[in-house]
């Protein structure tokens, strides 16, 4: 309601939504998108895994987390419109429709190859076994 409210809005800008090849705001392709958030997606996961560790000092996990994830932001919206993280893909999708639900997959599966990555080499690396 609020971004509607605006003379000349319109949806078919994309909202924000994200994407790959003409629907990226730099124009970069599948591949490059998928490997940016992929791997921003892994390092964040890692950032939040060691700042959250049982071991790591109490009371500070929000400090690394936000840099972490200005720094993904900084690097990846001219690439995707930032993802690692479904649930922010998702709504705009739907409001936008179209290119962006059907390259939303790409927005889910990234995020969750990522994490994944991250988790196996979190335990390899810190793993107390």
């Amino acid at each position: 309601m609020i971004a509607s409210g605006r003379e000349g809005f319109s949806t078919a800008a994309g909202f924000a939504s994200n994407g790959y090849g003409a629907h990226s705001p730099g124009g970069y392709s599948l591949v490059s998108c998928l490997v940016a958030e992929v791997v921003l997606t892994t390092f964040f996961l890692l950032i939040i895994l060691g700042s959250t560790d049982e071991r790591a000092p109490k009371g500070f996990a929000g400090i690394p987390i936000g840099l972490g994830l200005t720094l993904i932001h900084l690097v990846s919206i001219p690439v995707t419109n930032t993802s690692v993280n479904p649930a922010r893909s998702t709504g705009p999708a739907l409001f936008v429709g179209g290119w962006a639900l059907s390259q939303l997959w790409l927005f889910w599966a990234a995020p969750i190859l990522g994490a994944a990555i991250a988790g196996i080499i979190y335990n390899a690396l810190f793993s107390e076994e």
